[in-house]
């Protein structure tokens, strides 16, 4: 299938789970269909791009090694997203990737996570909590920012200031993120004395 085929298919694409995860198995059982996928996804003013995103979380889900190839190509765009609907799907690719690399970790990702990585992943999900995004987006970034928190202290800090900061003016579901993530943080800074 070509990147223009793989384009067309994904018009067929909608919000309901069985459809993206019909989507994702295409991918799972096509691995070399994940760089146009991605091409696809980075294609930043076109709605289909969201759909990518949406089926490339479905894949990431089930075989997050797929992505690892093409790791550098995709954290290095991420900046360049504009569509609320395909970031917050990235922004859950790369909690994935560092609850698998920190909580559990998973010796292939231990393996593919290189430091310029781990400062991309940073320097976005740090954007994303200070730009207007959608809560998940927030929270998918503030869990993955504390888990690199435990490598990089100046994290921790940073993170509290923001959620601070931001607390006030925020919804429900971000305030309950907020004081869990805040209180998981002063028991690592506890633990650590």
């Amino acid at each position: 299938m070509t990147k223009d085929q793989l384009y067309d298919e994904l018009n067929y694409v909608n919000a309901t789970r069985v459809c993206r995860t019909k989507y994702a198995n295409l991918i799972l059982n096509n691995s070399e269909l994940i760089k146009p996928l991605l091409d696809i996804l980075f294609m930043i003013d076109d709605k289909i791009s969201t759909r990518a995103a949406w089926v490339l979380e479905f894949a990431c889900k089930q075989n997050i090694n797929l992505i690892l190839p093409h790791l550098d190509f995709f954290l290095e765009n991420l900046p360049k997203l504009k569509l609320d609907s395909a970031i917050r799907p990235c922004a859950k690719i790369i909690e994935i990737i560092i609850e698998l690399y920190y909580k559990k970790e998973n010796p292939v990702i231990k393996k593919s996570l290189s430091k310029k990585n781990k400062e991309d992943i940073i320097e976005v999900s740090f954007d994303w909590m200070i730009r207007d995004e959608k809560i998940a987006v927030k929270a998918y970034s503030m869990n993955s920012l504390y888990y690199l928190g435990i490598e990089y202290d100046w994290i921790y800090p940073e993170l509290s200031e923001i959620l601070g900061r931001e607390y006030a003016n925020q919804s429900a579901g971000y305030k309950a993120r907020a004081r869990h993530i805040l209180g998981r943080i002063n028991t690592q800074k506890t633990n650590n004395l």
